[in-house]
């Protein structure tokens, strides 16, 4: 458990250990996200990734794709159809 000490204008300082753990750099931003009562500091980047994740959930399978290779051919057919209009 890592602790940080809140300054009189309301800011903290992230342990290296856990900037470490996020991947965060000077100028990045964090995320609060209430889950149960509690806060989780997120790296933004990672929520926007799950976010995304869940968007395309189930797609590959409703459009048949089940490798690598699938999906490398629906891109051709995609990129023809294109060329052709």
């Amino acid at each position: 458990m890592e602790l940080a000490k809140i300054t009189s204008k309301g800011q903290i300082t992230l342990p290296i250990s856990i900037r470490k753990e996020l991947k965060l750099k000077d100028g990045d931003k964090v995320a609060f996200i209430e889950k149960d009562g509690n806060y989780i500091i997120i790296n933004p980047i990672s929520l926007a990734i799950d976010k995304a994740r869940k968007a395309f959930e189930g797609e590959a399978e409703r459009l048949g794709l089940k490798n690598e290779e699938d999906v490398a051919e629906m891109i051709k057919e995609i990129r023809k159809e294109k060329k052709n209009k």
